[in-house]
């Protein structure tokens, strides 16, 4: 599998983008989706704050608030967005 997963790796969205500043990464990008809403396959780093499970070759990844998932860049991925929605930020190095 070309990610990995860190169970609360930040406590929160400013958490999150210190991270992302002392990584040294790209400016972060925040979104979010409704209940349900789905994405088909694409690439792209992701940094993860919320509820959804992104899909991958290797198997499924579930998120909660505060995980963070690591995507090698040009990683193929598909998400649902779990029933209370989400809130993310990412960003790239």
């Amino acid at each position: 599998m070309t990610a990995s997963k860190t169970a609360s790796a930040v406590g929160g969205r400013d958490a999150a983008l210190e991270a992302f500043r002392a990584e040294g990464c790209s400016a972060p990008r925040s979104w979010g989706n409704g209940p349900g809403d789905a994405y088909g396959p694409h690439a792209h780093d992701f940094h993860k704050d919320g509820s959804i499970t992104f899909h991958l070759d290797g198997g499924d990844v579930e998120l909660g608030p505060g995980d963070r998932l690591d995507i090698e860049p040009g990683t193929q991925h598909a998400a649902t967005v779990g029933p209370n929605g989400c809130s993310c930020v990412e960003a790239s190095r």
